[in-house]
């Protein structure tokens, strides 16, 4: 047999199309070529398949040696398909003979010596193979990470040897399926929102937005706080489910970022310096790979001190906030990666910190905070400002709520939702609002009233509709009532201050 046929996977965003690596032993002078549109890394396997081979005792063809990676119009990068031309090879020279060849699927680099290295992106490939009912041979460094992936056969190998003996069923190797929901059930912090002392009203909004999946202003100034209750987010939202848990995996995987495989269910939390570029923070570079708002896909983006952030790179979060996705266009592709993640912003009022001792003009204060732009603050559903502290709250030894409690509110209200109308309240476009936001005649009356008072945009005039149906979910009533319009129009602190500013 002169020609193979051995499936891999490239790829492509979060995607893993299938790949055929087509081998061919024809006539003609010795020679090794590569076609269907290979990058550089990729027409370098040639030389890592043909020492692999010699260097692990098999006999490299001197033949025409054509490999075709199909479809050519999809474009390949790195050493995930060096695995399956070697046993292309090994199988058109016929030194493995396998009639099922076809219901296997191979990935990893290959060493000079034989051995087979890790690659990134195995998620997103494991998860395609098992849609399509195929076994994977994969490098062993990577297999921890695979067994995500629940009842997906597999097969963990470290060398072109181990492949070798397994298809000629020599040395077997072990069949390994997993179900990981058995072997990694809890989710385990280091946290806890009872660290937090005081700021009841700040803790009421993050039960609100972790329930609704609303995004969050903190305005105050240093030490209040801020930044100790974002970072306790996660510790009260609802769990990750399988989906959610392996999509969120997928894109660490996509960069080689290790995945904590005993608490893979943990929401990411991402905290990005305020120096950050577009590219770091939405995702890009030649080859795109996700930025910091897909590493925080179904969980928080914090963003501290926002002002300092440059104003494009915070405006490149404005789509993304509103579709959940980030698209990324270059001259060759078009990438698409998830982005669903609940931003937590926050700032000091001032650029002296607070805005009430005076060291700052009312001009330069509204200077400072319009760095960041109306459209911009007009996506984020709950603004909040922290008071300081006294120094009795400080040291108060009153027993502080645990995450624990809190989150078993929020799952009560987060499964609510679910069960009515299959995602979270923030996610609700207007028809949907239509239907399970709908408002009473004196409801209406009095957010008019208050809209047009407050100079509420169409869309912070929705967002405070979906944090009202938030806290009446959380009270597990079945109509929003005024008490939830009128606390929901509490949490304008951002806009106030604007509002008090502009009176000097």
């Amino acid at each position: 047999m002169s020609l193979a046929r051995i499936y891999s996977r490239a790829q492509v965003g979060i995607q893993a199309p299938e790949v055929i690596v087509e081998v061919h032993l024809g006539n003609g002078l010795p020679a090794f070529h590569i076609v269907g549109l290979p990058e550089a890394s990729v027409k370098e396997a040639k030389d890592r398949v043909r020492s692999a081979l010699e260097n692990s005792k098999f006999g490299f063809p001197d033949q025409r040696i054509t490999v075709n990676l199909a479809p050519a119009d999809l474009p390949k990068e790195g050493g995930r398909f060096d695995l399956a031309i070697a046993v292309g090879i090994l199988i058109a020279s016929e030194q493995i003979v396998c009639t099922d060849i076809e219901r296997y699927e191979f990935y990893g680099e290959l060493a000079l010596n034989g051995e087979v290295r890790g690659v990134n992106a195995i998620l997103p490939s494991v998860l395609a193979a098992k849609a399509q009912g195929r076994c994977c041979f994969l490098p062993l460094v990577n297999d921890s990470l695979a067994s995500l992936v629940n009842g997906v056969e597999r097969k963990a190998v470290s060398s072109i040897q181990e492949v070798w003996s397994d298809l000629l069923n020599q040395q077997p190797l072990p069949l390994n399926i997993s179900y990981p929901e058995q072997q990694h059930s809890g989710v385990e912090f280091l946290i806890d929102l009872s660290d937090v002392k005081g700021q009841p009203g700040a803790k009421r909004v993050l039960e609100i937005a972790a329930a609704g999946g609303h995004n969050l202003l903190f305005l105050g100034p240093p030490g209040t706080g801020k930044s100790m209750l974002a970072q306790r987010m996660p510790t009260i939202m609802p769990g990750m489910s399988d989906d959610e848990a392996l999509s969120t995996a997928a894109l660490y995987s996509i960069i080689g970022q290790s995945v904590d495989l005993t608490n893979w269910r943990k929401r990411p939390f991402r905290n990005p310096h305020h120096t950050c570029s577009a590219v770091a923070l939405v995702g890009g570079s030649s080859n795109p790979k996700p930025g910091e708002i897909s590493l925080a896909h179904n969980g928080v983006l914090f963003l501290d001190e926002l002002p300092e952030f440059e104003r494009k790179v915070l405006d490149s979060l404005r789509e993304p906030m509103e579709t959940g996705t980030v698209t990324i266009s270059r001259a060759a592709r078009q990438m698409e990666f998830p982005a669903q993640f609940q931003l937590i912003a926050a700032l000091n009022p001032s650029p002296t910190g607070c805005h009430n001792d005076k060291r700052a003009t009312p001009d330069q204060v509204m200077r400072y905070l319009s760095r960041v732009s109306g459209p911009f603050i007009d996506r984020i559903d709950l603004q909040i400002e922290l008071p300081r502290l006294s120094s009795a709250q400080l040291q108060s030894t009153q027993e502080e709520q645990s995450s624990a409690t809190v989150r078993t509110r929020v799952e009560a209200a987060y499964n609510l939702q679910l069960r009515r109308q299959g995602k979270v309240n923030a996610r609700l476009n207007n028809k949907e609002m239509s239907v399970h936001c709908a408002l009473a005649a004196p409801e209406l009356q009095f957010l008019a009233k208050a809209s047009e008072k407050l100079s509420l945009s169409p869309r912070s005039y929705h967002r405070v509709i979906k944090v009202a149906r938030t806290i009446s979910d959380l009270k597990g009533q079945d109509n929003i009532s005024l008490d939830e319009l009128k606390e929901a129009l509490n949490y304008r602190a951002f806009e106030r201050l604007l509002s008090q500013l502009t009176q000097y």
